[in-house]
């Protein structure tokens, strides 16, 4: 298995494609990058920036390249030993016209090859939805756009179809009879009776209406096909037969006097095998499993084996020809059953390297067990996040009062005390009950059908169950469960258990209901039951734990996180904005823990996926360290901005909370160069329109209000106009420039931590330089590779030459972004060397004593007598003054590192080259001399 020394994430799109990244790839190694970790590359819909809205698992996407230019830009990368991780999409595919797996589907119904590739539920309880599958991607109720003429029936060499937009569905063969049969007698009349291409034309119709009677697939798709090739000879060839099958489309698209007002084209939509509706539908009548709330990505049936196989043969196919050598599988709470999913996905790639999008809560203190994934599981580990927020929670300061300080700060300036606990659960219930209602009510009814084979059962009402799932998916306290036909794992049992009983204790009305659904879920009195029944308790355990993940992303990661703004920066995926902090032993637990069961995870700290930078995330830290002069500031800017706030007769626009999540994110995105600041301001407009619609508390998606949103931005362009007579814009740029300097050493002091601790280092594209990114898609525009090109040879270059003195530059420069590129080379270059260091070595935490431990993380990692120790600051707002670089013996006084007797060596400073002798305790001052972080590198005598 060929385990990655250090990931580089691409976002691979039309405007950066394989041909791009050829360019990047001498750049990458020479940054000490071992794999490129590639986003979804198979085809996706057209246009598109992520590669996740797949509609064709047999090509590459040929919008990023050829196959061919594919296995050359891997080729080159093997040249230089590196690998390929590939980011895979086995839970959904997009909704559009280019999956023609689905347009089959929709096309034929029951008789599709494809009919059980998709999660629909063909016998929904809804009659206008039985049998069909809704298609809720129209922009209005489905009267309005017929009567806007904006469905219109087409036909082209593929036959007749219904198109809204880009959107093309192609109609059922059946449904042609009423096209071909409407006014027969105009086009007989022509041509006569006796006319060949007429006795063709009846012939088609004979076919046609006899078709219901052929049940075998593949001769009913050949009538199908032999039908379509027929008719569009004779449209081709018979201008008569064009014009009157145009001549019915118009008839049919009611643009022919006297109008039909849209019945002929109803008619022929209701007899199709789907049903056209306003998007908003999908949130409560919904018949098909989409990814989390996005009606464009219906998900797949991949548990099933002749699903998988062909959803998978392609990359399968690379991975055995060597060409991929990694893979991450998104979203893989998403599955039906992901242990036996990654079973097969093992079994079918061999020894490969696998992480999977798992999302893993930093310990809750209102739960009672912190979730930990199955280690049963055939992989390396997760893409990081559980990573990101343990690194990202050592830089919030959780030491003497300053949590009770920020808290007040926060419910001072927003009026607002209810506790984040609060939140989580309120939003879990408002998703369940608006965006997610018609996957709750899918659950209900199913559960209802379980309910009434049984006497303790057949009481419990629809309205009822529906009550008591909702309550259970809220207070569920991890993503999901992960039970099968197997044995229940004792967490999981004891996650059930859990949230069955907050449930209880919310609504004691419903605690039969609530004891029935325990019973189903953990599959109790199994013996006493018939298979077929074993077989239906399971199987609403399977989809259960399929709601319940997306539920819990889409309330807390898309709504509780846009709602509680304490402190943002702990508003992650994965993340616990209700832990203020963690200590330095949390972290050496976490690390530790990783060093045993998961030794290859990833560790990230910028994604695709964050809500923001881990450069943004490193300035809003240092927030919690001076909230006393944080109240001050924010405060004060409260007070010079209210006038510019729009006020109605129900609200402030915007609100306290809005406002206070705006000056944090302010903070932590202003840019360094004046050249970017035009820029800035239209990201942070269009960024607070996504943000106070995920809240869902003013606007939302699903409801906008226009109102609030203008006003919003108007204030944010208001507050931001450069003039002499914005005291708050010159008071801002004050106190970033402040936080910003401090922040630079917590962003140095994560990039340090990332590499050196159990794991693999992810970087996100770009960001080895400073990145003030926020969540997408401002987090996917462009990256100046040129400039990080042209700056990495500068550095190599001047490294050689004076490396003391470079480093003396870099700390004078810091807004370049050059200090954060030469850590980051510098200790990937060290990682390659001892590269069974860092990937097989013990993780021992270290002593620091003396008057500032408290500012210090150390830890040391051991292998096969090497030792590295890594040391980094922290909480500089109460150990330097701004602008003072935190170095030399001035700064750290009588703080040192304790060394352990077993790995007293001749140190090598990585960073510098410098040598530092051997000794039972070395002094901060001596070892932090002249670079804020340090990886010293010793070798042990046997």
């Amino acid at each position: 298995m060929k385990i990655p020394s250090a990931t580089y994430r691409i976002q691979f799109n039309s405007q950066f494609n394989f041909h791009d990244a050829e360019k990047i790839i001498p750049y990458l190694k020479q940054l000490g990058i071992s794999d490129v970790y590639a986003s979804p590359i198979l085809k996706a819909k057209s246009g598109s920036t992520h590669g996740y809205d797949v509609v064709d698992y047999h090509q590459i996407n040929p919008e990023l390249g050829s196959e061919e230019d594919f296995k050359t830009l891997v080729s080159n990368l093997q040249e230089l030993g590196m690998g390929w991780v590939q980011d895979i999409v086995p839970n959904h595919m997009a909704y559009d016209s280019q999956n023609k797996y689905l347009m089959d589907v929709l096309e034929n119904g029951p008789y599709s090859d494809y009919f059980d590739y998709f999660d629909i539920d063909w016998e929904h309880p809804y009659t206008d939805i039985k049998g069909k599958i809704l298609t809720p991607l129209l922009g209005d109720f489905y009267s309005t756009c017929l009567e806007n003429n904006e469905i219109k029936l087409r036909y082209d060499e593929a036959g007749f179809s219904i198109n809204y937009y880009q959107l093309k569905i192609p109609l059922r063969i059946e449904s042609y009879s009423k096209l071909i049969e409407y006014d027969f007698k105009r086009v007989s009349d022509i041509l006569g009776e006796e006319h060949n291409d007429i006795v063709k034309m009846l012939g088609i119709l004979y076919i046609i209406n006899n078709i219901a009677q052929v049940t075998d697939k593949k001769k009913r798709k050949e009538q199908s096909n032999f039908v379509k090739t027929i008719l569009g000879e004779l449209y081709r060839g018979n201008s008569v037969i064009q014009d009157f099958i145009d001549t019915n489309i118009k008839i049919f698209n009611n643009e022919i006097e006297p109008q039909n007002d849209y019945n002929l084209l109803d008619e022929l939509l209701s007899d199709q095998f789907f049903r056209l509706s306003f998007w908003k539908v999908g949130a409560e009548e919904l018949n098909y499993r989409r990814f989390f709330t996005i009606n464009e990505l219906i998900c797949l049936k991949n548990e099933k084996p002749e699903v998988f196989e062909d959803t998978h043969k392609l990359i399968i196919e690379l991975v055995n020809a060597g060409l991929i050598t990694g893979l991450r599988i998104d979203h893989i709470d998403g599955l039906y059953n992901p242990t036996e999913y990654l079973e097969r996905l093992r079994e079918k790639t061999g020894d490969i390297y696998i992480v999977v999008e798992k999302i893993i809560e930093l310990e809750k203190a209102y739960f009672s067990r912190q979730e930990e994934m199955p280690i049963t599981w055939p992989i390396q580990g997760t893409s990081g996040y559980d990573f990101l927020d343990s690194v990202n929670s050592i830089f919030v300061f959780y030491q003497e009062e300053a949590p009770e300080k920020i808290t007040n700060i926060y419910h001072k300036f927003t009026n607002k005390k209810k506790p984040y606990q609060e939140i989580l659960i309120d939003k879990k219930r408002l998703i369940a009950d608006k965006n997610l209602a018609g996957d709750v009510e899918n659950l209900a009814n199913f559960l209802k059908k379980i309910a009434g084979k049984y006497r303790y059962g057949r009481d419990f009402t629809l309205n009822g169950l529906r009550k008591a799932i909702i309550e259970v998916l809220v207070f569920f306290p991890v993503y999901r469960s992960y039970i099968t036909c197997e044995e229940i794992q004792d967490s999981d049992h004891e996650y059930i258990e859990e949230a069955i009983q907050k449930a209880k204790a919310q609504m004691p009305q419903l605690v039969n209901e609530f004891n029935f659904i325990q019973k189903i879920l953990l599959l109790e009195d199994q013996a006493f039951l018939s298979a077929e029944e074993r077989e239906l308790w399971l199987h609403f355990v399977m989809k259960f734990q399929q709601a319940s993940s997306p539920l819990t992303a889409k309330g807390v990661e898309d709504t509780a996180l846009y709602v509680y703004h304490r402190l943002i920066s702990l508003n992650e995926v994965g993340g616990n904005p209700d832990l203020l902090g963690i200590s330095a032993g949390v972290f050496h637990y976490f690390n530790q823990k990783r060093q045993d069961h998961w030794t290859h995870s990833l560790n990230a700290t910028s994604t695709h996926d964050t809500k923001r930078s881990a450069d943004v995330r490193s300035r809003i830290n240092v927030l919690s360290e001076i909230p006393e002069e944080w109240e001050s500031e924010v405060m004060t800017w409260q007070d010079l901005n209210s006038s510019h706030k729009h006020r109605t007769h129900q609200k402030m626009i915007p609100d306290g909370n809005d406002e206070y999540f705006l000056y944090q994110t302010l903070i932590g995105t202003f840019p360094f160069n004046q050249e970017d600041y035009p820029e800035f301001i239209e990201r942070i407009k269009n960024y607070v329109i996504k943000a106070v619609r995920e809240a869902k508390v003013h606007t939302a998606w699903l409801k906008p209000d226009l109102e609030y949103e203008e006003k919003f931005t108007h204030f944010v362009e208001t507050i931001l106009q450069p003039s002499e007579e914005n005291l708050f814009l010159e008071k801002l740029r004050y106190f970033h420039e402040k936080i910003a300097y401090y922040g630079v050493f917590n962003a140095l002091s994560q990039t340090l931590l990332k590499i050196t601790s159990p794991g693999v280092p992810d970087f996100y594209q770009g960001t080895e330089l400073w990145d003030f990114s926020l969540v997408d898609p401002d987090n996917r525009r462009p990256v100046d590779f040129a400039k990080r090109i042209s700056l990495l040879e500068e550095l190599q270059q001047q490294a050689e030459s004076d490396i003391l003195g470079l480093m003396k530059q870099l700390l004078t420069n810091y807004q370049d972004g050059r200090i954060k590129l030469f850590l980051t080379y510098r200790t990937l270059l060290a990682r390659q060397q001892h590269l069974d260091l860092f990937q097989k070595g013990a993780y021992i935490p270290l002593e620091v004593i003396g008057k500032y431990q408290e500012h210090l993380i150390a830890f040391a990692r051991y292998y096969n007598q090497t030792t590295a120790i890594t040391l980094v600051p922290r909480f500089l707002t109460r150990l330097i003054d701004p602008y003072h670089p935190p170095l030399g013996s001035e700064v750290w006084g009588d703080t040192q590192l304790v060394i352990p007797h077993t790995f007293q060596a001749n140190w090598t400073d990585a960073l510098s080259d410098r040598q530092i002798a051997p000794a039972n305790v070395i002094s901060i001052g001596e070892i932090l001399q002249h670079f804020p972080v340090a990886l010293l590198i010793g070798h042990n005598s046997p």
